[in-house]
């Protein structure tokens, strides 16, 4: 085998553009909501064909609002349910329970690892609200289908993109595709802003809930400092009478100029980004070919594009542990994949789950992933598959 080397999930370089950008918010004396975090919003926006994006401090608090909204937006009560599938970040159900909700699981598709919407149907009920459809590892969930369910019984749609961003899916971009999406932007994302997160819609109802909501429910004629600038008269006063007056119970999401500038400089350069993750990927495939026997590899439907924020393998004899603390010891680092009805919490809220998901149970104990940045080379490429061959002995 080759030298050892260390290959993370993640990496992130702090480039010549990012330095600018925040030596320019050093010098504006400025960190809260101002001119950075205006021009990420719109140009997040603008990549995912929305006509809003609202910047906030984590793709968790981007789905908290996003369905604390909808609640609010539609009256909603207490215990009423939201569909999320049986494999995905603990978060897209976690925000369920903190909007006082409950989570219905659905199994995924054993090859796309995303919902089945084949099985949504059978778990709707008179409660039912909303369906939250995770678009796993960078790959867009199948949401011709979903958007159909959910147009059949009258149910609201959240995108959790957060693992997928500019993706398409039959020519339209995640972000689009139902009443509020939301995206995440922490370490080892598509964009690193350290913390952070988007929510996006076409719904200016929803826009003003959304900006609310992130901003502890302040009325929308003052969500910031440069709200009453210019203002005279009437205008001024009446902003000036509305500055502490709160309209919904709300969070304080808000993220910095900081974040907002390390987010725009990497958005800038989003096609070297794509082009260079797809590139790894393809490369990891070909290397890993050979192995299809012992482990299943990405699968991308042929009407979507696979962005590969992460690069999900699947070990075919279903026990994953061997292989994992193979690579480990190796110096590569890996991440389950993304088991929920298993965790800890879970069990001990809803019983034993695993049994009437097989689908899911099968992932959580043979499913895995490693890294797919744009900052893994050739060697890392070499390295990783050698390792994996090395271990089942070929």
């Amino acid at each position: 085998m080759p030298k050892k080397r260390e290959i993370n999930v993640g990496g992130l370089k702090i480039g010549a553009r990012e330095k600018r950008y925040l030596n320019q918010v050093i010098r504006s004396n400025r960190l809260s909501y101002g001119p950075f975090s205006r021009k990420f919003e719109a140009a997040f926006a603008k990549a995912h064909d929305c006509r809003f994006a609202f910047f906030c401090n984590s793709g968790t608090s981007a789905l908290h609002i996003a369905l604390a909204a909808l609640k609010e937006e539609h009256g909603w009560a207490d215990g009423d349910e939201v569909i999320v599938p049986a494999v995905t970040f603990v978060a897209t159900a976690n925000i369920v329970l903190h909007n006082r909700m409950t989570p219905v699981f659905v199994d995924v598709d054993p090859r796309t690892y995303n919902i089945d919407p084949a099985l949504i149907e059978a778990k709707i009920t008179p409660k039912t609200r909303a369906i939250i459809p995770v678009h796993l590892m960078g790959l867009p969930a199948d949401m011709d289908e979903v958007r159909e369910i959910a147009r059949k019984y009258s149910l609201k749609l959240i995108e959790d993109s957060c693992e997928t961003v500019f993706a398409r899916y039959k020519g339209r971009k995640v972000g689009s595709l139902s009443d509020i999406a939301c995206f995440s932007t922490y370490v080892a994302h598509y964009i690193v802003t350290g913390v952070g997160g988007f929510a996006t819609t076409n719904d200016p109802k929803l826009a003003v809930r959304l900006r609310s909501l992130m901003n502890h429910g302040r009325d929308s004629i003052y969500f910031q400092i440069d709200d009453d600038k210019g203002l005279k008269g009437e205008k001024l006063r009446e902003v000036v009478a509305k500055r502490f007056s709160f309209v919904s119970v709300g969070h304080s999401f808000r993220a910095t100029e900081f974040e907002a500038a390390l987010g725009l400089a990497q958005l800038e350069e989003k096609d070297k980004i794509v082009k260079a993750r797809q590139g790894i990927a393809k490369k990891l495939s070909s290397a890993l070919k050979d192995l299809e026997d012992v482990i299943q590899l990405p699968y991308t439907p042929p009407d979507r594009e696979h962005m590969f924020m992460l690069y999900p393998i699947i070990v075919r004899g279903g026990d994953k542990r061997g292989l994992v603390n193979f690579l480990e010891e190796r110096g590569v680092e890996t991440r389950d994949l993304l088991p929920l009805i298993n965790q800890p919490i879970y069990v001990r809220m809803f019983g034993e789950l695993e049994s009437r998901f097989p689908v899911a149970k099968h992932l959580n104990h043979a499913g895995f992933y490693v890294g797919c940045h744009q900052y893994i080379n050739q060697k890392d490429i070499d390295y990783l598959a050698a390792t994996v061959r090395a271990y089942f002995g070929r």
